[in-house]
């Protein structure tokens, strides 16, 4: 079946849903879809995603990776749901990944939709077992989170509440990542992320800074700090 690539999706609404029906009821080859992933447009790059047969080669899977940050909203998390699908199908898929993949998943970590960053993270963990892939990753989401500390550290009450909200959204992500990944940090790094997120005055940082000292049995006085919050969320993470 030929692709012509050029076809545009953005006519109008019921020419863009007749098309993407037409798609999501034909049968691609794997070339046929890398070609879509490089060249198409929005739906085109969806569709691909969503039925992107395997991954074999590294070439596959950096066709996958370079749109998982960087485009349409709908493309990333259809690639995102992917990747993580394809991870799990298989040892040989993570060999694949875990070399090129860790700075991609670490954006993706902390993309502005949850459902990305949930998939992203979940993609982390399951390529975790490569000790390389791990340590580039937290790497990068330490950059990420001391970045989001830094801005929340200078925002004053004049400042919009959106602008707030979006690096509180940054850090609830990377203490998220930060949860699975503690092994690989610097005890006293953690510690003084840990801190500085257990006075911040938004509980679910609060919270999901505690979900990590339960895990731990390191830092005795964060804990207690935790179990003596006053939301009752908070004091539920760290029991």
């Amino acid at each position: 079946m030929d692709i012509d690539l050029s076809k545009g999706f953005y006519n109008n609404l019921d020419t863009n849903f007749e098309q993407a029906l037409e798609m999501s009821n034909k049968e691609f080859t794997h070339k046929e879809l890398v070609s879509l992933l490089q060249d198409g447009n929005i739906p085109q790059k969806q569709i691909a995603a969503l039925n992107f047969d395997y991954v074999k080669t590294t070439d596959d899977a950096k066709i996958l990776l370079s749109n998982l940050t960087g485009c349409d909203g709908k493309i990333r998390e259809a690639v995102a749901l992917r990747i993580n699908q394809i991870l799990n199908t298989s040892e040989e898929t993570i060999t694949i990944f875990s070399p090129i993949a860790a700075e991609k998943i670490a954006d993706a970590s902390i993309d502005i939709n949850a459902n990305i960053c949930r998939l992203a993270v979940d993609s982390a963990i399951i390529l975790k077992q490569d000790k390389i892939f791990a340590q580039k990753y937290v790497s990068k989401i330490l950059v990420f989170t001391n970045q989001a500390l830094a801005e929340l550290d200078k925002f004053i009450f004049r400042d919009k509440k959106y602008v707030i909200n979006k690096q509180l959204f940054k850090l609830y992500w990377c203490l998220e990542g930060i949860k699975y990944f503690q092994e690989f940090i610097d005890e006293k790094e953690l510690e003084k992320i840990l801190t500085i997120c257990s006075e911040q005055k938004e509980y679910t940082i609060r919270e999901k800074a505690a979900q990590i000292v339960a895990t731990s049995n390191k830092f005795p006085y964060l804990k207690n700090k935790f179990v003596n919050d006053e939301n009752y969320y908070v004091r539920e993470a760290i029991n």
